[in-house]
């Protein structure tokens, strides 16, 4: 049986009753049952630092003379991004709010998105560094169809995992599979799809 590192992370503010948390665990269960699998789990509901002047400036420095408060000062974006890069498969739970994604999600996408670690600059422009990846967002909304006009957050979600290196994502609607009959033999199919 096939090994995979699975990443699986949560975004909505709701526990209970949670569209993207209840069908982004029910595809991660279906992967464990398809695969020899280890999953990493972050829920980035709960807070996520913003990043900050003291984070940029070191960021930006080059990583041979960061000083030691600089590099303390990267250590939680590392964990982030290390989570990334040892993923096979990340399955990102993401609701809708207000035409976008959650905060924290995007405090997330800051501390991810990091020049020399997962992507760099060519001459040809940004060149993502994270391939051979798959990506499935799972995402729900009460009231923006997927997908349409006034979705900016799945665009948004495809367009950043593109820019790191990763360009087979998967947008799964949450509220198509949510305690529908055959739910699971449906994301099933989507996963060997």
């Amino acid at each position: 049986m096939k090994q995979l590192n699975v990443l699986h992370i949560n975004a909505s503010s709701r526990y209970d009753g949670s569209l993207t948390r209840a069908v982004s665990t029910q595809l991660t269960d279906i992967l464990a049952g398809q695969f020899e699998v280890t999953v990493q789990q972050r829920d980035v509901a709960s807070g996520l630092p913003f990043i900050n002047e003291e984070w940029i400036n070191a960021n930006f420095t080059d990583p041979t003379e960061r000083s030691d408060a600089q590099k303390q000062a990267l250590t939680f974006s590392d964990q982030l991004i290390n989570e990334v890069k040892a993923a096979d498969v990340l399955v990102i739970a993401v609701p809708i709010y207000n035409f976008g994604i959650p905060a924290a999600l995007k405090a997330w996408i800051d501390l991810v998105a990091r020049v020399r670690e997962t992507f760099r600059y060519t001459e040809n422009g940004p060149e993502g560094l994270l391939e051979n990846k798959k990506v499935y967002l799972v995402m729900a909304s009460g009231g923006v169809p997927l997908e349409s006009e006034v979705d900016f957050a799945s665009q948004y979600l495809k367009f950043f995992m593109q820019f790191i290196g990763i360009s087979d994502v998967t947008l799964v609607n949450a509220n198509q599979y949510f305690e529908q009959p055959d739910s699971s033999g449906k994301l099933a199919a989507l996963i060997a799809a």
